[in-house]
């Protein structure tokens, strides 16, 4: 059974009907918030689909499990299937330009057993970071691989291009003699993890640090304070399974607190939702700057692209601190020259 089939599948057996009418999943989204819909209502608005941040906040408060990330993703793919596998919606022409597929793909440097996958946004925003990470690592045989999960062309609702995309990956990846991806991007981690041929096993680059004995566990500064809280902010993808947060453990600070802004709906980049509501992912990071207090960590790359290009400059990535390394924010197109370079080198 194909991806796009067991996708569909998966989609039929969702059941907005069961909806009690409680109002806990549109008190938990500004974006149902701002529509005054629950999920079933929400369930016969595909006009609204792109509007979603995919965030899974909902499903985590409805008492029915109602999965209102599925519905979404179930309304985009009607809308492209309808329109004979393209895409409707505008604002995304970018996105697919870069993405479907990646034009910055590079393997060369991959033909290893174990490789590090980047992930195109960390490659992007995090340069002098990715080449120590590379550097350690080559001391082992690891390799490293430049190529995009497919992620957003499948929250897009291009469930064809996007299983045909990851096809083309795995025969890649085999073909290069790999037999471990270690992922540095939790969104590639949980889209990827089940989906590529058995012979790859995935491991976060955190268990694979703490395996190596590379790194150091990050220290703060007590100024005078007996303890201290680390505002640890959980990205969507891991916030049910929390592996990534599991697998950081050893290089958290011992001295504080994690405060892990369980009160943040999304960084504001989920689902793509921002091109359509730019307000809505204003305003999620409008109040991971207050919740911080203008402070903020996180193990996500895009993440912290979003929170940086909203003034938040006090959020930092951990692996940079891990690696003892002072990394300064790239701004305005120098990101995707990062990314673009990757394919001669």
């Amino acid at each position: 059974m194909s991806q796009a089939t067991k996708q569909t599948k998966r989609m039929d057996d969702l059941n907005p009907e069961k909806c009690i009418g409680c109002g806990k999943c549109t008190k938990s989204c500004s974006f149902l918030e701002k529509y005054d819909m629950d999920l079933r209502d929400f369930s016969e608005k595909p006009e609204l689909s792109y509007g979603c941040f995919l965030c899974g906040r909902c499903t985590e408060v409805c008492p029915v499990s109602i999965d209102g990330k599925e519905i979404a993703l179930r309304m985009r793919t009607a809308q492209c299937e309808e329109n004979g596998g393209t895409l409707t919606e505008r604002g995304f022409q970018g996105l697919l330009w870069e993405k479907d597929p990646y034009r910055f793909a590079n393997y060369r440097r991959g033909r290893s057993a174990s490789v590090l996958w980047t992930g195109c946004n960390f490659t992007g925003f995090f340069q002098k970071t990715e080449k120590q990470l590379i550097k350690r690592l080559s001391g082992y045989g690891i390799g490293v691989i430049y190529d995009c999960c497919g992620k957003p062309v499948e929250e897009l609702g291009l469930i064809q291009d996007a299983e045909r995309n990851l096809t083309e990956i795995g025969k890649k990846l085999l073909d290069a003699g790999v037999r471990e991806l270690i992922m540095v991007c939790p969104n590639c981690y949980y889209y990827m993890r089940g989906r590529l041929p058995a012979e790859i096993r995935l491991t976060t680059i955190y268990r694979k640090l703490d395996e190596l004995g590379i790194g150091d566990r990050i220290t703060l500064s007590c100024d005078g304070n007996e303890s201290m809280e680390f505002p640890l902010y959980r990205p969507c993808p891991d916030r049910t399974e929390e592996l990534f947060l599991s697998d950081l453990a050893p290089f958290l600070p011992k001295e504080a607190e994690l405060e892990t802004f369980s009160g943040l709906q999304c960084c504001g980049l989920g689902g793509c939702a921002a091109a359509k509501e730019p307000e809505l992912a204003e305003g999620m990071s409008g109040k991971a700057l207050s919740l911080g207090g203008g402070k903020l960590y996180t193990y996500c790359a895009s993440c912290i692209s979003q929170f940086r290009r909203k003034g938040i400059e006090g959020a930092q990535h951990v692996l940079p601190l891990i690696l003892g390394i002072e990394e300064p924010f790239p701004g305005g197109i120098r990101p995707f020259l990062n990314k673009a370079i990757k394919k001669i080198i």
